[in-house]
């Protein structure tokens, strides 16, 4: 089954967004075939027989947006309770999770710990509704680390299968696993570098796993032309891991001013997830959070959007993600309102549109309105290059989301 319709869609009388270039051009008309944008042409453009015609009456189309941090096996905040669950469950909570991802204008998700193949595989075929997924299968942890979900007095590992990440220790066992999550066709690798807030036993402060593991990590995922994203807080775990070859940086919420200048010396990447940390503030114990870990919150709550700022004004790579759990996926575009306190709209959109598509090695085939480029757009009320509270509005301001060029949901008339 495949996930784009046989039928053409043509969208006329839209103001078509160059997110890079920060400019509308009005009345064009998109042509979308055989699950690519085939034409951005004008008023007069012809349309192919059968085409199925949609009227933006001038409203904006952009990109479809791209989340670069989600986890889409999450159903719970408590995710040591979830290791314990029915995969058959789990996969059922995925299926209404991307699903609404797909409805609130994400068309391309990079999952950062806990989808595999399979659920790739659902979404590409049809069976299940969402955005592709780009995945990097599960999150790699040293035994106490930010991907350990046991409880100080647990001793044995949970059943991997519902969980979002693997416990390997020692250079050999590490890069092991990068071979192992590489041979399901992961298209990056996650390394835990600092603690976190959803384990019990690590401190945020801490660093994790050792020079050698990293090495080894990053050394085969660049055997297999992939790379190795790393989840890491504090500037010391983030330089560290810049240092080692890590390409891409989750959160970074505590870096510094050297981080910066290692982001733009090694080209690397920042993915800031400032919504988890309002949320998780706001709703967690309610979503399963355990206490322990509400206690971590506001250690990073506050730092978050000073990075950001940090990372922005000093040129550094930087792409969309949100990193929620459980009850709180439904947050996803306030991501949009809370960047824009410190970025211009258009950066913020940028961010989840040209920036992801670089990070994900999918320039020119998603993030733009361009000939070629997968029928991935959506048609909203107002304008996002100026104003980010419309993406962060969906409810209100999405009217229409093409996903290959399949139209998912309009509501045009």
């Amino acid at each position: 089954m495949p996930q784009h319709a046989s039928a053409p869609v043509v969208i006329r009388n839209a103001s078509v967004a160059d997110v890079e270039a920060g400019t509308l051009e009005p009345d064009r008309t998109l042509v979308l075939a055989d699950g690519r944008i085939q034409e951005v042409g004008g008023a007069s453009t012809p349309s192919p027989s059968g085409a199925r015609e949609l009227d933006a009456a001038g409203r904006v189309v952009v990109p479809g947006l791209v989340d670069a941090h989600v986890h889409v096996m999450a159903g719970t905040a408590n995710l040591a309770a979830q290791a314990e669950e029915s995969p058959f469950y789990v996969a059922a909570q995925a299926s209404v999770i991307l699903r609404g991802m797909l409805r609130r204008g994400f068309t391309t998700v990079r999952d950062t710990g806990g989808a595999d193949f399979g659920i790739a595989r659902a979404v590409g075929e049809g069976l299940w509704e969402g955005p592709r997924v780009i995945f990097g299968g599960k999150a790699l942890s040293p035994t106490g680390g930010h991907g350990d979900s046991r409880g100080p007095g647990r001793m044995s590992l949970p059943d991997e299968c519902c969980h979002l990440a693997t416990v390997v220790d020692g250079e050999d066992a590490a890069r092991r696993a990068a071979r192992h999550q590489l041979r399901t066709g992961a298209h990056h690798v996650k390394v835990m570098l600092s603690g976190g807030v959803a384990s019990p036993t690590d401190r945020i402060d801490s660093t994790q796993f050792g020079d050698a593991e990293v090495r080894a990590i990053v050394e085969e995922a660049q055997a297999a032309n992939r790379y190795v994203t790393g989840h890491a807080y504090t500037a010391r775990a983030v330089n560290r891991g810049l240092r080692l070859g890590v390409r891409c940086i989750e959160h970074g919420n505590l870096i510094d001013d050297e981080s910066v200048r290692l982001f733009v010396e090694h080209d690397a990447f920042l993915v800031p997830t400032l919504v988890t940390y309002e949320y998780l503030k706001k709703e967690g114990a309610a979503a399963g959070l355990p206490k322990e870990s509400q206690e971590k919150v506001d250690t990073v709550l506050v730092a978050g959007l000073e990075a950001l700022e940090r990372a922005w004004r000093g040129g550094v790579n930087i792409a969309f993600g949100t990193d929620l759990l459980g009850a709180m996926h439904g947050h996803q575009n306030d991501e949009f309102r809370i960047r824009a306190q410190v970025q211009p709209a258009r950066d913020v959109l940028l961010a989840a549109t040209v920036g992801a598509a670089r990070l994900l090695g999918l320039e020119d085939e998603i993030g733009v309105v361009a000939p070629g480029a997968r029928a991935d757009v959506l048609v909203v009320d107002g304008n996002p290059l100026e104003d980010a509270g419309v993406l962060a509005r969906p409810e209100a301001n999405l009217r229409a989301v093409v996903q290959a060029g399949r139209v998912v949901t309009e509501s045009l008339s």
